[in-house]
């Protein structure tokens, strides 16, 4: 798994996600395949989406693009197009001939059964959400009972599942209990997310005027800018806020900015080469989620506000306080709280030198723990410890 040969095929099959966007999840590609990369393997890319914004170190990575279909396309129809997708994504990567198949859970996707039942191959699973649940109660499902069954199939093909948090994981156990999957067949894994601690350095705080408080992530109701704006709003020691990123509620936001004569700096969207360069300045950082039962994800932008060495201030919700480590790397507050949430960011502003001790502590969590590097290795572990095991067969 470590030499140079190794050939490995990552898919994502998801039209959701172009493998060179803005978004977190393509992030989560490109960190994936640069860790593989760095262990010296062969990585090709096989995707429904490619998208624009491809970093130089990355645009030498052969692509192989099957396109689903545009928008305004019928639910029914797309899924079908998504199945048939997948299946033209399979035929590539068996073409390619890998040794390891490592493919981002999709919807619809056989990607890996299809593979596995028609060559010797190592095979990972990465599961980042309950996309069958996901896409029923937020979005339009036509077919469950083609989802299920695919996700069946592709757990039954997976020598290691790798899911990105505790609650993914119930998720897919109790998924592949109800298929029938044999118990312990494949493994799961807990991997959460981490960050790129060479792309993502510590940032020097803006020493002209008030601290920069800074958010990344796209602006929709489920990361509680909202609440970070009403922080701002009752703000007793003077703070200026960041907003790095665009999204369906940003009108709101702004609307609610101008009512509270707010001037809030709106950067927009940007590529995940540019992070490091909006996070410059900043002196605090924040993730203000708000209350949720499904709070199953692991942000990445915790993980990146640590690496650029900024104190997060962030709700106490899901994986957060395995991540923030309250009054050593940052300070963790009841969501959904615009007063608690205040008062946090209030105090690390009128204390700079707890706020860049703070920072220096994030940022030695996240070089110690939370490299892909140590993602890619926690999703290989059982691999390895089965190649460990392998009975030696004497020469003949």
């Amino acid at each position: 798994m470590t030499g140079g040969a190794t050939r490995v095929a990552y898919v994502c099959a998801d039209p959701g996600i172009p493998v060179f966007g803005t978004k977190g999840a393509s992030v989560h590609i490109q960190e994936v395949v640069r860790a593989w990369r760095a262990r010296g393997a062969d990585v090709e890319i096989f995707a429904v989406r490619h998208g624009d914004d491809v970093p130089p170190d990355l645009a030498d990575v052969p692509v192989h693009v099957v396109t689903v279909g545009g928008r305004g396309m019928d639910p029914a129809v797309r899924e079908v197009a998504q199945q048939q997708a997948a299946a033209e994504l399979a035929t590539l990567v068996l073409a390619s001939g890998p040794d390891v198949v490592h493919e981002r859970y999709s919807l619809f996707s056989g990607v890996l059964q299809h593979v596995r039942s028609r060559l010797a191959c190592d095979t990972v699973l990465e599961v980042n959400a309950p996309l069958v649940d996901e896409q029923r109660t937020h979005r339009v499902l036509v077919d469950e009972d083609a989802a299920r069954a695919a996700l069946a199939d592709q757990l039954r093909a997976a020598d290691v599942v790798a899911c990105v948090s505790e609650p993914v994981a119930g998720w897919v156990r109790a998924a592949a209990a109800e298929a029938g999957v044999p118990h312990g067949c494949p493994t799961v894994v807990v991997v959460p997310n981490g960050v790129n601690t060479d792309r993502v350095r510590p940032v020097e705080p803006d020493l002209d005027g008030p601290p920069v408080v800074v958010f990344v992530g796209t602006l929709k109701p489920w990361h509680g800018v909202e609440d970070l704006v009403e922080a701002a709003a009752l703000a007793q020691v003077p703070w200026r806020l960041r907003l790095v990123g665009d999204g369906p509620v940003r009108t709101d936001v702004e609307q609610q900015a101008a009512r509270h004569g707010l001037d809030v700096e709106m950067v927009g969207a940007v590529a995940p080469q540019d992070i490091p360069a909006a996070l410059q300045g900043a002196s605090i950082a924040v993730a203000p989620y708000p209350a949720s039962q499904d709070h199953y994800f692991s942000p990445l932008k915790v993980y990146e506000y640590g690496a650029a060495a900024l104190p997060v201030v962030a709700s106490r919700i899901g994986q957060l306080p395995q991540v923030v480590e309250d009054g050593r790397t940052g300070v963790l507050v009841p969501p959904s709280n615009p007063v608690a949430l205040a008062r946090a960011i209030d105090a690390l502003a009128a204390d700079p030198e707890r706020a860049r001790r703070l920072g220096r502590a994030a940022r030695e969590r996240m070089e110690a723990h939370h490299t892909w590097a140590a993602v890619l290795d926690a999703t290989l572990a059982p691999l390895d410890r089965a190649r460990d095991r392998a009975p030696v067969t004497a020469p003949a």
